[in-house]
């Protein structure tokens, strides 16, 4: 079993930067792929970054060269760094981990982009 807390989101300027942290607690942290998502009001829910036990990364095509996703398996946490933010990037923003068939969730993180 894994929990997953979400923190650092809020209200930011368009332009501005924002860094989400996720602090995971109950099991071995360092194997499981680690993964951010979003779900805009009306919208599905959809990847944001995604990094495996190995530090592999990859990104969904929206936020490619803005978000970075890194993990500090010493800590138990996962983070999103987000920059250059866009109203479009406003969403709840879940945590996720994964490992065979193990799921689980944060409760996610509020993040509004608006000026």
């Amino acid at each position: 079993q894994v929990q997953l807390v979400e923190s650092g989101g809020g209200l930011v300027q368009p332009g501005g930067s924002l860094r989400l942290s996720c602090a995971a607690s109950g099991s071995i942290f360092s194997i499981y792929a680690m993964g951010w998502y979003r779900q805009a009001p009306g919208k599905q829910r959809e990847l944001v970054a995604r990094i495996r036990s190995s530090g592999w990364t990859s990104y969904g095509d929206s936020v490619k060269g803005r978000f970075t996703i890194s993990r500090d398996n010493a800590k138990n946490t996962v983070y999103l760094q987000m920059n250059s933010l866009k109203p479009e990037d406003t969403a709840v923003y879940y945590c996720n981990a994964q490992y065979n068939t193990a799921d689980y969730w944060g409760q996610g993180t509020q993040v509004t982009v608006s000026s």
